[in-house]
């Protein structure tokens, strides 16, 4: 019975030595989490970078739409010149030529993923005095150039889009 319990002590002592990590397997196990981590990291920030650029495009197909369910809504005042009146609160009564409800707040506040949206370039004309905007550009321009997208995007009165590689107004190729 003696030499038992000293076995048991033994082998209770053996267990406790063994219980948990040593020093060096704990930094092996985070100098592999961080090469991981250095592999991993820039490919997010890339994919990132492409869904905020995916989402320009999109909110530029958006703005498009909305110009031309303006124009077909509000014949007489031809396209609108600007976010806030494509836009609007849905709470505070039937849309309107200033407030149409075409467009989400957020779009319409001109920030959205990354991207700063405007409409420029209205082509304005006068009939029976009233002006009517027959043409117009919307931008989308990334707030910080390499971190929230690359390329600048464009579109016009005929949803044609086009992007500027360096980020800017200056879109001249067609997105594919």
């Amino acid at each position: 019975m003696m030499k038992t319990m000293n076995e048991l002590e033994r082998l209770s002592a053996e267990r406790r030595a063994e219980d948990g990590f040593t020093l060096i397997e704990l930094l092996i196990v985070m100098s592999v989490m961080l090469i991981l981590m250095t592999l991993a990291v820039p490919q997010l920030l890339k994919l990132r970078k492409q869904a905020q650029e995916t989402s320009a495009v999109q909110s530029l197909r958006t703005i498009g739409q909305a110009e031309l369910q303006y124009n077909s809504a509000y014949p007489a005042n031809g396209f609108s010149c600007s976010l806030a009146t494509l836009g609007g609160d849905p709470k505070s009564g039937a849309p309107s030529a200033q407030s149409a409800q075409l467009i989400t707040p957020d779009l319409a506040s001109g920030q959205k993923a990354g991207y700063t949206f405007a409409i420029t370039n209205c082509t304005k004309v006068t009939v029976n005095n009233q002006d009517m905007y027959t043409s117009y550009e919307i931008t989308a321009v990334p707030n910080s150039i390499g971190k929230t997208g690359d390329n600048g995007y464009c579109a016009d009165e005929n949803n044609t889009i086009r992007k500027d590689p360096a980020g800017g107004t200056n879109c001249t190729q067609p997105i594919q």
